[in-house]
């Protein structure tokens, strides 16, 4: 028998119910908008609770063309423990209320060839939420084409290591056949969270802090990892998803074919506008080819 990572979150961040599961998922994804044609070669989208940010994710999954795709890497940030490394999981399948996914044994192997990358014990991959969130998205959307998957948790890395792990991806982005998604939520604001950057020359709390998102964003789009480290380093914008955002930009700086990323969703979980509030932003953006180049 395989080694199955369970969905511990299920029936808490999301329903463990496969038919409410799956009608939330097409109600999402039929009210989201795409553009017609064109088919994401990746997607960052958030992790929260799918009350809060299954909407916005929505807008990221509905680019996808599962007829194109037949491996996923999953790269999300770690909440539970501290590593300065990217790590894989000791499962070989991940559960969902849809259906499994099973990881790709070949590129596990040739990953842990490179002696880049740890593994996660067992307890801390089934404490993450950041790649499980996705899962149930992924399976839905695949609609039964077969594919495997590739998780990766993106430890605390440096600047530098987001370089080299961006190079080491950039040849699976490269391969149409691989489709890339980046966990992240965005501004976790409050003093709950011991970020309280307010702005008033962009408003009330909630706009500054969408001003701040959206500098961000500005510079995901650019495909400027430089300027994203230089952006984080001066505001500490509380992205948790920042390392995997930051390999990606990496992978894309060294892909054989040019890529366009477009940010096309963002909302809030509150509009705070005092210190006693404290809100989490999510954002979706997908990331095309650009034809010819």
């Amino acid at each position: 028998m395989p080694r199955v990572r369970a969905a511990t979150h299920a029936g808490s961040w999301y329903s463990s119910q496969a038919g409410q599961l799956q009608q939330q998922l097409k109600l999402w994804l039929a009210e989201a908008e795409a553009v017609e044609g064109q088919h994401a070669r990746a997607i960052i989208a958030p992790h929260a609770g799918y009350r809060y940010s299954g909407h916005v994710a929505a807008y990221a999954y509905k680019q996808i063309d599962p007829s194109k795709v037949r491996r996923v890497f999953l790269l999300g940030p770690s909440h539970h423990f501290y590593s300065k490394h990217c790590l894989l999981s000791p499962a070989e399948e991940y559960a969902t209320p849809l259906g499994s996914a099973p990881i790709d044994g070949e590129v596990y192997a040739q990953l842990r060839a490179t002696g880049k990358f740890k593994e996660m014990g067992g307890d801390a991959d089934e404490a993450e939420h950041s790649l499980e969130l996705h899962l149930p998205y992924i399976v839905h959307v695949m609609a039964g084409q077969p594919f495997t998957l590739v998780p990766i948790v993106v430890g605390a890395i440096s600047a530098e290591s987001e370089a080299a792990y961006g190079q080491l991806l950039a040849p699976y982005l490269s391969d149409p056949a691989n489709l890339f998604v980046v966990s992240s939520d965005f501004c976790h604001w409050g003093k709950r969270f011991n970020y309280t950057h307010h702005d008033p020359a962009h408003g009330p709390i909630h706009a500054s802090v969408e001003w701040l998102d959206r500098e961000g964003m500005a510079l995901i789009e650019a495909q400027d990892a430089a300027g994203f480290h230089a952006y984080l380093k001066r505001y500490g914008n509380t992205i948790c998803g920042r390392h995997p955002t930051a390999v990606l930009l990496h992978a894309l700086a060294h892909c054989s074919i040019k890529h366009e990323v477009r940010f096309t969703k963002y909302d809030q979980s509150h509009r705070c506008t005092t210190l006693a509030d404290s809100s989490v932003s999510y954002a979706s953006a997908v990331v095309v080819a650009v034809p010819g180049r």
